[in-house]
């Protein structure tokens, strides 16, 4: 069994490593919805643009974020952090921590973009507690455009692995910022990571943030990876807007046995354990519909 009984219930999930470096375009300024998506300018399109490839509906998916081991049989879709090679012949979806910091790279981030770091005003790094992970600084148009050209290149880097798509994770850290951060300057920031994606032939996820769904497809997003919709009575707000591409992951039993309840025929749905550890550790669960 999980270690779930220990643990507190938890809308998001980042538990892998990150690195640095990269190269984007930018969006101009604006603290609203309405105005940044006026405001951003179009990625310039490639002469030959990669084709797009979108997941199918009611996948079989496993959550390997936490280490990639070979899939159990059946399994059509996996999520795997960027660092990891994608799984021939599956639908590969590369997980990046695109709006915060891994506590491991917290220094690479001080050191070489120190700005880009959002700081309260004590000037101190504002951290999410639960994963002890930096906020980066979305609020203008300018950290924005840098901050892109660092995950930009995490993109690019997924589609040389051979990735289908990618989601960025942490959509949401606005409401861990103290009122620092706005979900327009997340949206906008997303926007242009989804520019950049679709850029290079991948398709994008929106991760989790039912508050987004709106805006879904100003942003650019293509399909959902939902933590914990079964959990917080959420997989039909994914569902709808994203004509069942959605791939769900619960951590709790409960969560899991009504997700699966309701929406077990149409989305792709695993119960994993909170740490998504590799098969063989004692802690490890999969199970799907």
């Amino acid at each position: 069994m999980s270690n779930h009984a220990a643990v507190p219930f938890l809308r998001r999930k980042s538990t892998v490593l990150a690195g640095a470096v990269g190269a984007v375009a930018a969006l101009g300024a604006g603290v609203t919805l309405s105005n940044v998506f006026a405001a951003a300018p179009a990625t310039p399109a490639a002469k030959t643009a990669p084709k797009v490839v979108l997941p199918t509906a009611n996948a079989t998916f496993d959550y390997q974020i936490g280490g990639g081991y070979t899939p159990a049989k059946g399994v059509t879709a996996v999520s795997r952090d960027r660092s990891a090679k994608p799984v021939k012949g599956l639908y590969n979806v590369c997980y990046i921590n695109a709006f915060q910091a891994q506590p491991d790279a917290l220094s690479w981030w001080q050191k070489n973009h120190p700005d880009l770091i959002l700081r309260g005003k004590d000037k101190r790094p504002v951290v999410d507690e639960d994963w002890n992970e930096a906020l980066l600084d979305t609020s203008t148009a300018d950290k924005r455009t840098r901050l892109a050209k660092v995950v930009g290149e995490w993109v690019d880097g997924c589609a040389k692995s051979g990735f289908q798509a990618v989601e960025p994770d942490n959509l949401d850290s606005y409401e861990r910022s103290g009122g620092l951060l706005t979900k327009a300057h997340n949206a906008a920031f997303a926007k242009l990571l989804a520019a950049r994606a679709h850029a290079a032939g991948l398709a994008v996820g929106q991760k989790n943030t039912v508050d987004m769904l709106s805006d879904r497809t100003k942003i650019g997003f293509d399909f959902a990876v939902a933590e914990e919709c079964g959990e917080y009575n959420e997989c039909g707000d994914y569902a709808k807007a994203y004509a069942n591409r959605v791939f769900v992951i619960e951590y709790q039993d409960g969560g899991f046995a009504r997700a699966c309840a309701g929406f077990g025929a149409k989305l792709g749905i695993v119960q994993r354990d909170l740490d998504v550890a590799p098969r063989g550790s004692g802690d490890y669960v999969f199970r799907t519909c």
